[in-house]
């Protein structure tokens, strides 16, 4: 119901098919039940909300811009009278919330679905029309992101915007390899759909979203949730459906992928990535591939969901792919999200120092994991993230290794005592983290209880996606001294949630904030490296700041504690020597150069609409692609591609191996830039440790 592009002109023809009503069903208003659950709603949020956030006319006059910015995102439907016909209620939405009063709300929806009808209804009958032609030889282009267009203001207007809406859908579906007239009956079925469901729309529906545009107000992560969202929750948590344990969210049409769940058969898998767009869902090895552009996100969650080993096909617009880019389409087998293939895994990293070689221990942790239901019947042998990391600490210390480092990226976090838990076995008695509730009141009980398990050189490695409990302990470890944090900047989800029954539906609403013991909140700026790594995730699409109105950074008062080690005598060094390290090393400078030639080619906020430009652009951006590939092989005395075809053929093959070794999760030692130089860093410093070495001579040693 979400558009984001552009469309076509054709005035004349356009207004001249027939515009139908609306079909006949219950007619969109809310009961005394909704009437009352929305008073509810405005109590606990004002009484229980971590921000306490004032309902006043201001956060009225923000209610009216976030509820027509949920409709229309693209502002492709509304026009700015609409707009105006509304802006007299500005102020007042505060009281009519507290008096249970959602008529305006109610008859905003009602005219944007009387919008999107009659544009809808039209688009299908112009393709559906074969005297109306499109062509790709012009040089019109499409401006992508219209978050900060104006509104409508004409009928020429929309209909230009939509001519180009058009021609970019049916050049994106061409260039994908149909015809003309096969890319109008795809196109015009994904309108048919889209107005299908818009007609369908229930009281419900529109009283989710009337309340949703109230909650996020207050923070992205309070939400109001019908029952039938409810009900699709309960059903995730309990796993009695099967999936490909993927988190996803509606963005403008597309079905976006937030994050992967640790031990998910799409996580497993590993093509499927965070920031990734559906546009497109088949059953079985062979099934059609069904159009999901601009489809509900819970119709696109019951279309992925089936039987467990049952193959689901996903075609994906890979994240920061322009609209109209090269898709690929990634094959799940749906399964449980099984606790073993959540377990922390262990591996040795051989490294040479300055006078040895060095043996260092890498333990692997997906995901904060605790086996409840064996922990309620005190089974002494349930199984844990920190039980489990405890093990592989013993035996690689049994192996003689000379540090460890714990890799904590794509950890979207889990148990909250798992992390305290996991943090009791690097550091002496102490408290790992604060918890500020609404009333002030901060909260020291999580808390490092027993002597460490391990007190050797430590890295712990995060990236963009290591967030809540894996953000608590990289923070506590760098707050106590206890190890170096290296990679990127963490996600930065500082907050606790809890879920609280109203009379219809539920409020997830935030209730607390996470503290480090510097006093340091995690939320919003996450934890932030002492060596900093190039990340291919942008932090504009994935994370807590990407986010409007998440809750920002704040400091309490510090705990007092201990510094196992300051490491602001020796961080220089090891950051010069890194340095030079990723300016020799071929696969560290080619993944700088694929990180910046991604962030260039996406870059432009418009695409061209003439098929010519656009072939001419995808092949300029392949042949950049193999030639930074080729730069690297030669660096490394390699044989280089010969040409596209060449290049073009090992990446089928690199995708196929992919797809064979679905299920392994087997730590990559030896392909995993990043983690490699991680211990190439842990072994600077255990040299300097070992050697005592002078500043300077550590200075001038040998990267």
């Amino acid at each position: 119901m979400q558009f984001t592009a552009r469309f076509i002109t054709l005035t004349l023809a356009f207004f001249a098919f027939k515009v139908s009503a609306l079909p006949e069903q219950t007619p969109l208003t809310y009961d005394s039940k909704q009437s009352a659950t929305a008073v509810e709603v405005v109590y606990r949020l004002y009484a229980d909300h971590y921000n306490k956030q004032r309902f006043d006319d201001g956060l009225s006059r923000d209610f009216l811009e976030r509820y027509l910015e949920m409709l229309d995102p693209g502002k492709m439907f509304l026009y700015q009278k609409d707009v105006d016909q509304y802006a007299i209620h500005a102020d007042k939405f505060d009281d009519y919330f507290r008096e249970g009063n959602l008529d305006v709300a109610y008859d905003i929806y009602k005219t944007y679905q009387t919008r999107v009808v009659s544009r809808l209804e039209n688009v299908v009958a112009l393709l559906n029309d074969d005297t109306v032609v499109y062509t790709f030889d012009g040089d019109d282009s499409i401006q992508l992101d219209r978050k900060d267009a104006a509104w409508l203001t004409s009928i020429n207007e929309a209909d230009e915007l939509w001519h180009r809406r058009i021609k970019l859908s049916l050049l994106n579906l061409k260039m994908a390899g149909k015809t003309v007239e096969e890319a109008r009956e795809t196109v015009a079925k994904r309108y048919k759909n889209q107005l299908n469901r818009v007609k369908q729309e229930k009281s419900a529906d529109v009283f989710e979203i009337v309340l949703n545009s109230l909650t996020i107000l207050f923070d992205p992560h309070t939400n109001y949730w019908s029952p039938r969202t409810s009900e699709n929750f309960n059903i995730n948590m309990s796993k009695s459906l099967e999936g490909i344990g993927a988190v996803l969210q509606s963005e403008d049409e597309f079905t976006k992928v937030v994050r992967l769940v640790a031990g998910g058969p799409a996580a497993r898998q590993g093509q499927l990535k965070a920031a990734d767009r559906i546009v497109a869902v088949g059953q079985g090895e062979e099934g059609e591939l069904v159009d999901i552009v601009g489809w509900r996100l819970d119709e696109v969650v019951q279309l992925i969901r089936g039987p467990q080993n049952t193959v689901v096909r996903l075609e994906v617009l890979p994240a920061g792919e322009i609209i109209g880019g090269d898709t690929s389409v990634v094959k799940i087998n749906r399964g449980k999200v099984k606790l073993e293939d959540q377990e922390a895994q262990k591996a040795i990293l051989e490294l040479p120092g300055e006078d040895r070689l060095y043996k260092l221990g890498v333990i692997k942790l997906p995901d904060f994991y605790v086996d409840f239901e064996a922990f309620a019947r005190r089974d002494p042998n349930y199984k844990s993230s920190s039980r489990d990391v405890a093990r592989l600490i013993d035996e690689l210390k049994e192996e003689g290794v000379d540090g460890m480092i714990l890799d904590l990226r794509n950890n979207g976090g889990g148990s909250l005592p798992e992390a305290t838990m996991l943090t009791d076995l690097f550091i002496e008695r102490g408290v790992v983290v604060q918890i500020k509730t609404p009333d002030q009141r901060v909260g020291r009980q999580n808390q490092a209880i027993r002597p460490p398990r391990y007190t050797g050189p430590l890295i712990v490695l995060i990236n963009r996606l290591s967030a809540s409990a894996s953000e608590i302990f990289a923070g506590a470890i760098q707050d106590y001294g206890r190890g170096l944090v290296i990679g990127s900047r963490s996600f930065g989800k500082g907050t606790v949630q809890s879920v609280n029954n109203l009379r219809l539906g539920q409020l997830k609403i935030t209730e607390s904030k996470f503290y480090r013991v510097s006093g340091d909140s995690t939320q919003h700026r996450g934890v932030l490296p002492d060596i900093a790594f190039p990340s291919s995730v942008d932090e504009e699409e994935v994370g807590e700041s990407a986010y409007e109105n998440a809750l920002p950074w704040d400091q309490i008062r510090a705990v007092p504690h201990d510094k196992y080690y300051d490491f602001s005598s020796v961080l220089p060094i090891l950051e010069q020597r890194h340095t030079a390290r990723a300016e020799n090393d071929p696969d560290f400078h080619y993944l700088i150069q694929q990180i910046d030639f991604i962030k260039e080619s996406q870059s432009d906020r418009a695409i061209s609409l003439n098929e010519s430009k656009r072939e001419a652009r995808k092949e300029s951006l392949e042949l950049k692609s193999m030639q930074l590939e080729n730069e690297r092989l030669v660096a490394k005395g390699l044989e280089p591609y010969k040409d596209l075809e060449d290049f073009r053929k090992q990446e089928a093959e690199e995708e196929q191996e992919e797809a064979e070794n679905y299920g392994t999760s087997e730590i990559d030692v030896e392909g995993d830039t990043l983690l490699i130089e991680s211990g190439n860093i842990l072994v600077d410093f255990i040299d300097i440790q070992r050697n005592k070495l002078p500043v300077e001579q550590v200075a001038k040693a040998k990267p």
